[in-house]
């Protein structure tokens, strides 16, 4: 009798959202800084699973993330302190007056980035051209702007 013959989960099928490596793309170091500091695109809207991998990536280059700020309607669940590795890190939730499709990060004695949040359910192809635009350095849009202007032909028109 033959062993049945399954196919094998991928291992990214199978590991946690919080140990494969982040999808995140950045603008290189310009001035002036643009709305957008680049794209996350996260694979759930479980922002205590996502995070961790996202400040994993931020802190190789860039500082210990002490903080970040959302607005509160992007993600179902809304925790004050977020545990990380080695550390935890605060929230601070906007219901007005912030971008929900963007999120804040905060290094101590380094600064801001703000970083357009792709939906996790958006299609890659979309989903690439959005990082891919949020990286550009001539672009100017918001994180709000960048998605709404990606509705028709998936390329952000260029701002001023």
């Amino acid at each position: 009798m033959n062993a049945p013959t399954g196919q094998r989960a991928s291992p990214e099928r199978i590991r946690p959202s919080s140990l494969r490596p982040a999808r995140l793309t950045l603008r290189p170091p310009t001035f002036p800084h643009g709305p957008v500091s680049g794209a996350w695109w996260p694979r759930s809207e479980d922002l205590p699973a996502e995070l961790p991998a996202l400040v994993e990536a931020f802190e190789r280059s860039w500082g210990r993330v002490t903080r970040i700020a959302a607005h509160r309607s992007a993600w179902p669940q809304a925790p004050c302190d977020l545990p990380v590795a080695g550390h935890t890190v605060r929230a601070a939730w906007f219901t007005s007056g912030f971008d929900p499709h963007a999120i804040r990060l905060f290094a101590y004695g380094v600064g801001r980035r703000d970083l357009l949040v792709v939906p996790p359910g958006t299609e890659t192809a979309t989903a690439e051209r959005l990082m891919t635009a949020a990286a550009d350095p001539a672009l100017r849009l918001t994180a709000s702007a960048l998605l709404q202007d990606s509705g028709g032909t998936g390329r952000p028109a260029r701002g001023t």
